[in-house]
């Protein structure tokens, strides 16, 4: 009788083992489509908030000219909260978002990463 609950915990065990291993968050596409409206190139990143990912990442940004618009397309954990931030190229003091380097409050600058979506992100002057 021990040898057989001993069985039927290990097994309980086991199940729940590889449930919490497959149950891991699930890798996605979706898009940023980013507008400057500004008169001066912008440097933008995305910062997801629930893991140290940075887009595009290895100390790069992605540079939108003046008056023009980019589609930034990403991988990320479906579920994931992802922040931009966006500054006047060469002058990180005017910054939208939660600026260069990720510590601005924002109420308005974060999205959910979803399957297939696009959110759309105006930089204004």
């Amino acid at each position: 009788m021990i040898r057989e609950i001993e069985t039927v915990t290990l097994f309980r065990m086991a199940a729940l083992a590889a449930l919490v291993f497959t149950s891991s968050a699930e890798a996605t596409e979706m898009a940023f489509f980013v507008k400057n409206l500004r008169k001066e190139a912008v440097a933008v990143e995305l910062f997801s908030r629930d893991r140290e990912t940075v887009w595009p990442g290895n100390d790069q940004v992605f540079l939108i000219d003046p008056g023009s618009q980019k589609s930034v397309p990403l991988t990320c954990n479906q579920g994931e909260h992802i922040c931009y931030g966006a500054w006047v190229d060469g002058n990180d003091s005017i910054s939208a978002g939660v600026g260069p380097d990720n510590d601005q409050p924002c109420d308005t600058c974060c999205f959910i990463c979803v399957e297939h979506t696009t959110e759309t992100i105006d930089l204004v002057p």
